[in-house]
């Protein structure tokens, strides 16, 4: 528990705090990869360069010091932390070097402001929130070995089959190389892979399950990043993936992880409303296929929104599902289409998905929606289902980064 007077003080510094969060973020991770370069394998170098990580450290930080007197709210972002965490490996010995130089950060950017009082109440808000997360993860680390075929850490697997699903994704199945059994998974989690990058040292990947749980394998399907310079740190990884891994290879992965699910023995019977932009639809289809083959009898929307028929994935599963389950209703959008793509019935509308198209597409409000895409579609999204007055707590998203990003 934290002291009152822990509280009262970071209450007290948190408009200011919250100015200079993204000052303090870069600072923190400048410092942080100068003092102790072993912990930058952690972190995804795409997002640095894009300033990503950067900003959803801010958000969380924020968060954490203006809910600081009700920390339970923040339930939710502690489960997304600690899921994030495990996936690369993150273990307790490592807190204490991000509360070092995150301290370090606030006191270089806010200078003579920062007095011993405060920093002593950062310091125990930092030391309690670091309790939490290392709690709750060493359960998601116990929770993975002691399933049947679990493990922790890493381990090597084979990749089985190779398939293109459009001209921008292919998706990989991935078989264990011990042969060993494999543990289930709920849909909506992902995988970590390791590549010992020939060119380049790079951090873990994080890449969507996207299927129905299987004993003998995992798929995952990436979509190809474009990259910008031959140095940028995006892409780096999906490129190597569709060009360098091929049938027979073996790579490195971490077990499922991630708190963004849908347990189709735990669907109840409210209606469900799947939209999916882009490469996000890869979790949104294993929760789709999972429900289908669960036999459940929740009515299902499911919202695709792509470029066009050549870089739209997964067209023939999503019409296998409709055509499989009465209860599942298909809806396509494309924004960029190919001549004949509307006249030929490739897709049902072209454009953006925007509020006539979601009043138009969505019949009950009453739904549970799960979105994934890109930051503008979920953005667009987000904001007109709240102003179609779906309450907060009935969309689940899939983002990286703090929600308010997407309210606008």
């Amino acid at each position: 528990m934290l002291s009152n007077q822990t509280v009262e003080i970071v209450k007290a510094i948190t408009p200011i705090v919250g100015e200079n969060a993204e000052k303090i973020t870069c600072r923190f991770y400048q410092l942080m990869f100068s003092g102790n370069p072993e912990v930058k394998a952690y972190f995804n170098q795409a997002h640095q360069h894009s300033g990503g990580q950067q900003r959803a450290l801010a958000g969380a930080i924020c968060a954490y010091f203006t809910h600081i007197d009700n920390l339970g709210v923040l339930g939710p972002a502690v489960e997304l932390i600690a899921h994030k965490h495990c996936s690369l490996g993150v273990q307790a010995e490592h807190y204490p070097i991000v509360g070092k130089h995150l301290l370090a950060a606030i006191k270089d950017v806010m200078g003579e402001a920062v007095t011993d009082d405060i920093v002593n109440a950062v310091a125990e808000a930092y030391g309690v929130l670091a309790e939490v997360c290392i709690a709750r993860e060493a359960a998601i680390y116990q929770d993975q070995k002691s399933q049947a075929g679990g493990w922790n850490g890493y381990r090597r697997f084979v990749v089985e089959r190779k398939e293109p699903e459009s001209s921008i994704v292919t998706s990989f199945y991935l078989r264990p190389a011990d042969d060993q059994p494999l543990p289930g998974f709920l849909p909506g989690q992902y995988l970590t892979i390791r590549i010992d990058h020939p060119t380049t040292p790079t951090s873990p990947r994080n890449y969507s399950l996207s299927g129905c749980p299987s004993a003998a394998h995992y798929r995952i399907s990436v979509k190809r990043e474009e990259r910008l310079t031959p140095d940028a740190p995006e892409g780096l990884i999906s490129n190597y993936l569709h060009d360098q891994l091929q049938v027979g290879d073996t790579v490195e992965i971490g077990p499922p992880c991630g708190e963004f699910t849908l347990d189709p023995d735990r669907a109840g019977n409210r209606p469900l409303v799947f939209l999916a932009g882009g490469i996000g639809i890869t979790p949104l289809l294993a929760m789709a296929e999972s429900l289908v083959h669960a036999q459940a009898t929740n009515p299902v929307t499911f919202i695709q929104a792509a470029r066009n028929s050549q870089t739209r994935a997964f067209a023939g599963s999503l019409q296998t599902l409709r055509d499989t389950a009465p209860n599942f209703t298909l809806r396509t959008i494309f924004d960029q289409p190919l001549p004949g793509d509307a006249a030929e019935g490739r897709c049902d509308r072209v454009g953006l998905i925007d509020d006539a198209c979601l009043r138009d597409w969505v019949s009950n409000t009453d739904s549970e929606f799960y979105i994934c895409g890109p930051k503008p579609f979920m953005q667009s999204v987000y904001q007109g289902l709240r102003r179609m007055g779906v309450e907060d707590a009935r969309l689940h998203l899939e983002f990286f980064g703090p929600r308010q990003e997407l309210a606008g």
